[in-house]
C-alpha cells in the first residue's frame, strides 16, 4: 500500500523559510517522478515543483528562484525548501506520485 506523509508546514512571517518533507512508502521511490502541489483557499490545486527520477527538476514560475525540490532515495523522502516566503504562498502543500497524494501540510505566511 502506498503512503505519502507530509510534514514541516507552519506559520512563518513574510521573508521567512520553511522546509517541507514527504515520507514515502509502498513503492520504489528512486524509479518515479515526484512533485509538490499546493491549494490556496478558494482556489484549485496548482503545480509547484517536480523532481524527476533521472535528476531533473522543474518549477512553477512562482516557485522558481525561491523554492528548491530535492529527494533522498536512501530514506524515501522528498523535500521542498521554501525561502523568501510571501503571503501568496499560503496554501496546503501536497506531495504527489502517480495517482497518489498525501494528506497535505498547511503553510501560512503572515505577519
Amino acid at each position: 500500500e502506498v503512503h505519502l506523509v507530509e510534514s514541516g508546514g507552519g506559520l512563518v512571517q513574510p521573508g521567512g523559510s520553511l522546509k517541507l518533507s514527504c515520507s514515502v512508502s509502498g513503492f520504489t521511490f528512486s524509479d518515479v517522478n515526484m512533485g509538490w502541489y499546493r491549494q490556496a483557499p478558494g482556489k484549485g490545486r496548482e503545480f509547484v515543483a517536480i523532481s524527476g527520477y533521472l535528476g531533473t527538476t522543474l518549477y512553477s514560475d512562482s516557485a522558481k528562484g525561491r523554492f528548491t525540490i530535492s529527494r533522498d532515495n536512501a530514506t524515501n523522502t522528498l523535500y521542498l525548501q521554501m525561502n523568501n516566503l510571501k503571503p501568496e504562498d499560503t496554501a496546503i502543500y501536497y506531495c504527489n506520485v502517480l495517482q497518489y497524494w498525501g494528506q497535505g501540510t498547511q503553510v501560512t505566511v503572515s505577519s
